[in-house]
């Protein structure tokens, strides 16, 4: 019998591990791998359908007793920034972001080992060593960008990548109906101008440019204080079994 080669992915199941984000739950996730030519295609179909992605895998919870996470996407053509988003812009006003290809630095390394240690030093990510990082942003078949965001001095002009002082970067994937934000991280020592919203905030200003109507926020976990920040950015869309539905905040806590 001639056995012929499927396109189908193959998908596994991780073993039970306590979760991150609720106290006395147990997570699981169903995976699958992210290669070939085929990759962007699935890399779309799978992130609409509530996946994940990290390097080369992709996935989402399949938890037994828990439907806590929830995919989000904001309404990128739609949305309109609050009076505390337009101040956080105004104070970002001296940065500069530039998308390049998906490619590593040192630079970006150090940033990222301080955010690390100052915000997630005992988290599954703290231990990750320079060739770690290297493989989180290079281990990829899609459409994966970088986004470095510089602060421009008073005497710095800025012409591209190297120029400026390093502050954010945002490693994104860019689909064929928005921005998915697959992980960003920020010099900790300027709290006060509450980069990770800006960064968000960015994203959604570029997919309005790009005509693109999505942008890709993970998920949201009810009862998480760590995730409730992806509320503020309304309008957006939630994942349910009905497949993607607008999200009334006020019916919600009415």
């Amino acid at each position: 019998m001639t056995q012929h080669p499927t396109q189908s992915p193959q998908f596994f199941l991780t073993a039970p591990s306590p979760c991150p984000y609720l106290e006395g739950q147990f997570e699981r996730k169903v995976f699958t791998h992210l290669v070939g030519d085929k990759a962007p295609e699935m890399n779309d179909l799978l992130t609409q359908g509530g996946f994940r992605r990290s390097q080369n895998i992709a996935y989402r919870p399949a938890c037994e007793s828990c439907r806590a996470c929830v995919s989000v996407r904001i309404l990128a053509q739609e949305f309109t920034a609050s009076r505390n988003m337009r101040r956080v812009i105004q104070r970002n006003a001296d940065l500069v972001g530039a998308m390049h290809d998906a490619q590593p630095s040192t630079e970006q390394y150090s940033l990222f080992r301080a955010y690390l240690d100052a915000r997630h030093r005992r988290g599954g990510m703290s231990d990750m060593t320079v060739l770690d990082y290297a493989m989180m942003v290079e281990d990829t078949h899609v459409d994966t960008k970088i986004i470095e965001y510089r602060r421009r001095g008073p005497d710095t002009f800025i012409t591209g990548k190297g120029q400026g002082e390093l502050i954010a970067v945002a490693l994104t994937d860019k689909m064929a109906d928005g921005l998915s934000m697959v992980y960003s991280y920020f010099n900790p020592d300027f709290e006060d101008r509450s980069l990770g919203t800006f960064m968000i905030l960015d994203h959604i200003a570029r997919a309005k440019a790009m005509g693109l109507p999505h942008v890709y926020l993970g998920y949201w976990v009810n009862g998480s204080r760590k995730m409730s920040y992806k509320m503020r950015f309304m309008p957006q869309e939630h994942l349910g079994p009905k497949g993607w539905e607008r999200y009334d905040h006020e019916a919600v806590t009415r």
